[in-house]
């Protein structure tokens, strides 16, 4: 994890404990610690403030003090009008971290102007029709406020060309998605008792096979409705699935690909198996395992249920609900359900479950399946079950779909224990996986790709707080708190109208209300690069403004 820079507006007189209050708040909500902390940056005219002082010197961090003129060349993502007027710059916070971020990784040139000054394009959000630089300073955590003191986190981030946004069609700008001074800050998600949940057995209307791609088929839309990183595959991947090509004659031998799995997660071959994509997987364990009353917990990815239903079963659910944050509470589960499947961080609502409360869920004579399709999109794959061997009955599913944009080659696997492994792989036909997809799996499991994977979940990170700082903007939408995953779930009224009338700004998203827990005021919105996220909240604007 790079050094984190903080940048600090207050007001004279301000204490040092009410700065190190606020400071404190923003980096939970990174998830760090004042051990990555750097410096602690403000305007040059309050660097002396005893309350900046000291709260620096808490920190043991030194204070970077920035004239107002360098301060008010950086454009920040959420400029506000009050300290537009008093200082000249519309987010003290939010431009001294990015200054001090640049500064702090020798980069003063980068996207600089002639002055050696960090320009919007270096330090701050892109300037439109501006070429990217190769690297420059992000927001971690955008601006927070109390009474005196705003507080902003940055870093700096190497932006790899791989990694530029594709073309997006510009909007025209009739409104701002930044409307003025916002009301209140985000709010930092605390940890929470869940209260009891229903359980249902009744089929209903949710359409269990919609999925995110048939919101792109046809129309050329930007796609924010389909969970797989931009971008992708790599052109490294690309090429050993070129030269896979020539082998085809060849039926495939899984021996290799299978062996590199099971190691990459420290387990012998017989506790893997490969499969065509993890949507295979909840076919398999549908039809190989002799379960009575299985449960599903929801809202989640559909088809384990559809595969179960297709299969004969009568299938439970288990609904979270949104005064609950969609936070797991094992007791809330039947105790005779004798198969649990749940998502982690869980499709669609960004929730990362902690360990912990899922193997709660373990019991004697229950097989306990995890969906972790969307796990090595968060950094250091924290909260993981791949590879324990201590929880009974545990089925951990993997994809390679997501991060390294295989939707098309159909690849993922299981872990589990050897008994279910044999049951589950005496059910699939011969040879279910492909030559390609096989050498694409041994390659993704290599030490170079794990470490561009962390990579790509770091900086899903960054763009997804941008995301979701644009949306609390808006007061007619609220997010679930607590994203962890690749993608964010929000809610407003008439969410089913809205993205209508983005389809119609050129822009797709996921609808909601497939998802049983879930009804037609929900969307899912991938997280992408900030210039499509840009355009995407001047769409969500109009869209709304349109509907109201």
């Amino acid at each position: 994890m790079p050094y984190a820079h903080l940048g600090v507006g207050a007001r004279p007189g301000v204490p040092a404990d009410e700065v190190l209050a606020l400071v404190g708040a923003v980096l939970r909500a990174a998830g760090l610690t004042s051990a990555h902390v750097r410096s602690l940056a403000t305007l040059d005219a309050r660097a002396a403030e005893p309350g900046v002082v000291g709260a620096a010197a808490a920190l043991g961090v030194p204070v970077r003090g920035y004239a107002a003129e360098r301060l008010a060349a950086v454009r920040v993502p959420h400029p506000s009008a009050l300290p537009l007027a008093a200082t000249g710059t519309p987010s003290v916070a939010e431009a001294a971290a990015l200054l001090a971020a640049c500064d702090d990784a020798g980069l003063r040139d980068v996207g600089a102007d002639g002055g050696g000054r960090p320009s919007a394009v270096g330090a701050g959000l892109p300037a439109e029709g501006a070429a990217r630089p190769g690297a420059g300073g992000v927001l971690l955590v955008p601006k927070r406020k109390s009474r005196r003191v705003t507080c902003a986190l940055a870093t700096f981030v190497p932006v790899r060309p791989n990694e530029d946004a594709p073309d997006v069609r510009l909007l025209p700008r009739a409104y701002g998605y930044i409307a003025g001074e916002p009301g209140s800050p985000p709010t930092i998600p605390t940890p929470h008792t869940t209260a009891a949940m229903d359980t249902y057995t009744d089929s209903d209307t949710h359409d269990l096979r919609h999925h995110g791609d048939a919101e792109v088929q046809d129309e050329k839309l930007i796609d924010l409705a389909v969970n797989v990183r931009t971008n992708t595959p790599p052109d490294w991947l690309r090429e050993r699935i070129a030269d896979s090509l020539t082998g085809l004659a060849a039926y495939p031998d899984g021996r290799a690909a299978r062996a590199a799995v099971a190691e990459r997660h420290d387990l012998p071959p017989n506790r893997a198996l490969l499969t065509a994509g993890a949507a295979e997987a909840f076919v398999l364990l549908a039809r190989a395992l002799p379960v009575r009353r299985p449960v599903v917990v929801h809202p989640q990815f559909t088809e384990p249920e559809a595969a179960l239903r297709d299969a004969g079963h009568e299938v439970g659910r288990v609904l979270l609900r949104e005064e609950d944050g969609f936070r797991l509470d094992p007791s809330a589960v039947p105790e005779d359900a004798d198969l649990v499947v749940i998502g982690n961080p869980t499709n669609p609502t960004s929730v990362l479950h902690p360990a912990a409360t899922i193997t709660a869920l373990a019991r004697p004579g229950r097989i306990l399946v995890v969906d972790e399709a969307f796990m090595d999109a968060v950094p250091g794959e924290r909260e993981s079950l791949a590879g324990r061997t201590d929880v009974p009955g545990l089925v951990v599913l993997r994809s390679l779909t997501k991060t390294w944009g295989l939707a098309g080659l159909r690849i993922g696997y299981v872990l589990a224990e050897p008994e279910t492994v044999a049951a589950l792989e005496r059910t699939q036909p011969l040879w279910p996986v492909s030559t390609p997809a096989l050498v694409a799996a041994e390659a993704c499991m290599s030490r170079g790709a794990l470490a561009e994977a962390e990579h790509a979940a770091h900086r899903i990170g960054v763009e997804r707080a941008h995301l979701l700082a644009g949306l609390a903007e808006f007061d007619e939408v609220r997010t679930v708190a607590g994203a962890e995953g690749p993608f964010v779930l929000l809610r407003t009224d008439g969410a089913d109208a809205v993205r209508e009338r983005l389809r119609s700004l050129g822009f797709a998203v996921r609808r909601g209300d497939t998802f049983p827990g879930l009804d037609r005021n929900w969307l899912r919105l991938a997280v992408r690069d900030r210039v499509t996220t840009n355009r995407f909240l001047q769409a969500l604007d109009q869209a709304l403004l349109i509907g109201g």
